[in-house]
């Protein structure tokens, strides 16, 4: 939806991870360091592409840590590291894990996602959100409407400061 109001592509990062992962997720193991680096730098090329060509994309993706968000800014070729002033944004659609694990067993039901709900909690250990980082916090029980109108305005108003 916001990639729409954004009149810009979407794109979900679980359609970048390669099989092996997708595979592993489905047994329940959780994908590694050595699973999840190959896969941010893939999405960061994709973002570069996209940001060398002007464009603006919405990206789906658990980067739930510090380091892998530092990946992903880097497809602005003007980062700096460290200094968390990139084109590339991050909002953190925030709820708790009782929230996400019922979404989740709904989507696994649909047959629209391999990741088992047992899974859930080790992404929630792996989250860490600096407020340094300036990342936009939107509360995920709000309806997809005022979710999106929300992320909206907060884009408009980080532009405006910008």
């Amino acid at each position: 939806m916001l990639a729409k109001v954004l009149n810009c592509s979407f794109l979900d990062a679980d359609d970048f991870h390669p099989l092996l992962n997708k595979e592993k997720m489905r047994q329940g193991i959780p994908l590694s360091e050595e699973d999840r680096i190959p896969w941010l730098e893939m999405l960061r090329d994709v973002l570069k592409e996209n940001l060398v060509l002007g464009k603006t994309v919405v990206l789906g993706c658990s980067s739930l840590q510090k380091y892998y968000r530092e990946i992903l800014r880097c497809a602005d070729a003007a980062y700096e590291h460290g200094s968390y002033a990139s084109k590339v944004q991050f909002v953190l659609l925030d709820a708790q894990a009782e929230v996400l694990a019922g979404r989740l067993k709904k989507r696994a039901a649909e047959g629209n996602h391999f990741m088992p709900v047992t899974l859930l909690q080790s992404q929630l250990d792996l989250l860490h959100i600096d407020d340094a980082e300036g990342i936009f916090k939107v509360d995920a029980t709000l309806s997809p409407q005022v979710i999106v109108s929300t992320i909206q305005a907060l884009l408009v108003s980080k532009q405006a400061i910008d």
